[in-house]
């Protein structure tokens, strides 16, 4: 018995794909899929590609897949699905749990598109490098040997086989952003413990250390400072800090669970 034919007499799979990993679908199979098509998107298939090569193809990075089940059984990314079967995609649930060799608590790489969610991490203690002229292969080095995850909206990078852990980063705004890596991986927030700017650890200065490096105004307004270890950049609370503050609360109302305010 054959299986299923897709256009032009080749065989195909049917897979089912959950609303949360719809967005990586060609919009025409967005659009099949939010349909609820009970057999699931069509994918032609060659006979011989394994399960990972099939859901790629698609457009869904295996990093956001938890489990793959083929005709109801789970199966690894690696299995050669008979022709005609039905597969069905897990996203990852949250918060994911992390492999055995990841560091606690979790730590970050940001590609170079990230710049701005970079420092809304770092602002709230997350242990997040980031560099603006990294390139893919050198992004995935430092990500292997430092256990960092690595965050991108590049599909493309997340397939590359050598990365040890990666997660494609949800929303195109910086807020909506730091809401969806907060609920992915729950780390620990240690607001104003890290310098937004390199990430080094902040530590108190005392201000007569510091006075003849501060504007007259800072140095009149001003008496609690912070520095940071690696760059030596000062801080104080100074004309943004209630719009910062106001960040930093509605990231821990989020990392708790809680709607805004």
């Amino acid at each position: 018995m054959t299986g299923p034919q897709a256009h032009g007499g080749e065989a195909a799979l049917h897979v089912h794909v959950p609303a949360e990993l719809r967005l990586f679908l060609p919009s025409r199979q967005r659009r099949r899929a939010a349909a609820e098509d009970p057999h699931g998107v069509s994918c032609p298939y060659d006979g011989t590609s394994s399960l990972g090569h099939v859901v790629q193809s698609l457009g869904v990075p295996l990093t956001e897949v938890s489990e793959l089940r083929v005709d109801g059984v789970a199966a690894p990314d690696s299995h050669r699905p008979p022709d005609g079967a039905h597969l069905t995609l897990t996203p990852m649930p949250r918060p994911q749990p992390l492999p055995p060799s990841a560091p606690t608590p979790p730590r970050f790489l940001l590609d170079v598109h990230l710049g701005a969610l970079a420092r809304r991490l770092r602002l709230l203690g997350v242990d997040t490098a980031y560099r603006n002229d990294a390139d893919d292969a050198e992004l995935v080095r430092q990500a292997n040997a430092e256990r960092r995850i690595l965050l991108t909206q590049d599909r493309g990078l997340l397939r590359r086989r050598t990365l040890w852990l990666g997660a494609y980063v949800r929303g195109s705004r910086p807020d909506d952003q730091v809401t969806d890596v907060l609920a992915r991986f729950a780390p620990p927030l240690h607001p104003w413990t890290r310098c937004p700017a390199c990430n080094g650890t902040l530590a108190a200065v005392a201000k007569e250390q510091i006075a003849d490096q501060l504007p007259p105004g800072t140095r009149r307004t001003y008496q609690t400072f912070t520095r940071c270890v690696a760059c030596g950049r000062l801080y104080w609370a100074g004309a943004h800090h209630a719009r910062l503050t106001a960040r930093v609360e509605a990231a821990r109302r989020a990392s708790e669970g809680e709607g805004p305010r």
